[in-house]
């Protein structure tokens, strides 16, 4: 298998991301990391592959590729198991490192326990956090995939109003959408950080179901299909009066973009339409304000304030259960860091990529409000799903 970031001529992407991790390891003083995770391995490699990436804070990185995958270049050596590793460090000139960093986030605490064994000398400190460190700034090859994204997204998006049909439920509604989207190019799988978070392609809320709490921290529940995967679509028959909110994947080159708008059936009451036009305005107000060296606590601040002075704050970020954040970070996954909430005291940096969805939970209509994947630039946030806002009709 060939990893496109290996080649030649991907290597100054490559690089780039490497200094990155590198930025983000000499604030944890790690001398080196040894990652093994299929997200992490995607970063660093640009395709997937069991194996492990071994990154020092200075020298050159080697990639472990344990078969089928084959080496392809002087930097990736063929192993059958971890054990070999140390040996082979020690055989190409590398010293065993005092301080090293493991994905206790991301593998099971089998693997990370069996990597120990290789370091028996060595601190072991959280790669994951280093990894989530570096891959929130991106670069202009990352955020080139995240747009291409969110045009396919929007072409989706169009789309949707032509596959309705009245006396729809919900969960037919939804399948006719991953129908679109699939046949667009995407690629059906969200990957999301964390064993507690499951969705399948995405989230479709109608009407009184959007006020059903779900136990992962979504920004919208739903009591979904089955218990076994409580969120999203219920089987509800959609009927006038109610706002159908499409929260949909936006994954087809392995970057994800984040994207709600909503719909109705018929005439939703003027709550729910106030409501929505005020999720616009949050938004239109944050592309300007979010700049680099912005306090992300203060974007939540920003966006609540204004929800409170619409007359809204009780629906806002929901209405039965509420959501303690306004956005998130989004790439390879789609819950990257930072979170926009009221707590967090870090500052915006340019190219980061955010998802913010300030919504609203109306009891007897639904849903209502506009997400956008954006881009921190030096003038304010970049939009990366262009696609129009306003309350559509079905």
């Amino acid at each position: 298998m060939q990893f496109p970031l290996l080649t030649p001529e991907n290597h100054t992407e490559f690089e780039r991301r490497v200094e990155r991790v590198r930025i983000a390891m000499e604030r944890d003083k790690a001398e080196a990391l040894l990652i093994g995770s299929t997200v992490n391995i995607f970063y660093l490699a640009g395709g997937v592959c069991r194996g492990y990436f071994y990154i020092p804070v200075a020298g050159k990185p080697l990639f472990f590729i344990i078969p089928p995958a084959q080496p392809t270049s002087a930097s990736e050596i063929s192993i059958r198991k971890p054990e070999q590793i140390p040996a082979l460090l020690l055989e190409h000139g590398y010293n065993m490192p005092k301080r090293i960093g493991l994905e206790f986030d991301d593998l099971y605490y089998s693997e990370i326990e069996r990597l120990k064994k290789l370091f028996p000398e060595s601190d072991i400190l959280d790669a994951s956090r280093v990894m989530r460190s570096a891959r929130m700034i991106k670069t202009v090859f990352e955020i080139a995939k995240m747009k291409e994204d969110g045009m396919r997204q929007s072409a989706v998006y169009s789309r949707i109003g032509h596959v309705y049909h009245e006396g729809m439920s919900d969960i037919e509604f939804q399948i006719e959408i991953e129908r679109l989207l699939r046949q667009e190019g995407c690629l059906g799988y969200l990957r999301v950080a964390g064993s507690k978070m499951e969705i399948n392609m995405g989230s479709l809320l109608v009407g009184p179901n959007a006020d059903e709490p779900s136990p992962y921290d979504f920004s919208m529940g739903g009591a979904g299909m089955d218990p076994s995967l409580p969120v999203g679509a219920s089987g509800v028959i959609m009927k006038p009066g109610m706002s159908v909110m499409v929260d949909m994947n936006g994954g087809f080159n392995g970057y994800q973009t984040d994207m709600t708008r909503c719909w109705m059936v018929g005439e939703v009451n003027e709550l729910a339409a106030k409501a929505h036009e005020c999720s616009c305005a949050i938004l239109r107000d944050l592309e300007v304000y979010s700049r680099p060296g912005v306090e992300i606590g203060e974007m939540y601040r920003r966006a609540e304030r204004m929800a409170q002075e619409w007359g809204l704050k009780e629906y806002f970020m929901g209405h039965r259960h509420h959501a303690a954040f306004i956005g998130h970070g989004v790439g390879i996954e789609l819950n990257e860091g930072p979170v926009v909430m009221e707590r967090n005291k870090s500052l915006l940096e340019e190219n980061m990529t955010i998802a913010l969805e300030p919504k609203f939970v109306i009891p007897g209509a639904g849903a209502v409000g506009c997400e956008n994947t954006y881009a921190v630039r030096a003038e304010g946030l970049e939009n990366l799903t262009p696609y129009k806002e306003n309350l559509q009709q079905l």
